[in-house]
């Protein structure tokens, strides 16, 4: 059984001041474009460095094939979640943050202010997708295609999807 770690990183959310609607529509769009069985793995925590490289190495222990966090990643003082991923990360995978950005830009010009990023740790991919549902579902339609496909290179766990895009064998 696949393993996907889902990370709503906010103050707010963590504290009961709000609903998780980000955490909600990462699993929304996994449903959609997931067809073999998988368990996510949900955390709600707030925007702590500590906080965060705790639970990203938790669930790479937890054999978390796929971790996406959402929140944290804008310029503001307590937007920390690209510092604490690279912490973790054994290599950095920065297409996919420049996409992220470059596709979003079709929607909203701050999305330049966007830090996110992608990379791997083991045999887990993790990606920092930003905290607007919206902007959560377009980033994830544009990088998700090589993300299965990544997947397979560091050796974690099969994630079949209609939409990944995988190199025919030779």
């Amino acid at each position: 059984m696949v393993k996907i770690g889902v990370v709503t990183i906010s103050d707010r959310a963590s504290a009961g001041i709000y609903e998780d609607k980000s955490g909600k529509e990462i699993e929304s769009f996994l449903k959609e474009n997931i067809t073999n069985d998988y368990e996510i793995v949900y955390k709600l925590i707030p925007d702590d460095f500590d906080t965060i490289v705790k639970t990203l190495k938790n669930l790479v222990d937890e054999k978390c094939s796929l971790i996406l966090t959402t929140g944290g990643t804008g310029p503001a003082k307590r937007d920390v979640t690209p510092e604490a991923t690279k912490e973790v990360l054994e290599k950095e995978l920065p297409g996919f943050g420049e996409l992220m950005r470059m596709h979003s830009l079709k929607y909203v010009p701050t999305s330049i202010l966007a830090r996110g990023t992608a990379g791997v740790v083991k045999n887990s991919f993790i990606l920092n997708l930003p905290g607007s549902p919206k902007a959560i579902r377009e980033n994830l339609e544009a990088v998700w295609p090589a993300i299965p496909y990544a997947i397979d290179l560091i050796e974690g766990d099969y994630i079949e999807s209609p939409t990944a895009f995988r190199p025919k064998k030779k």
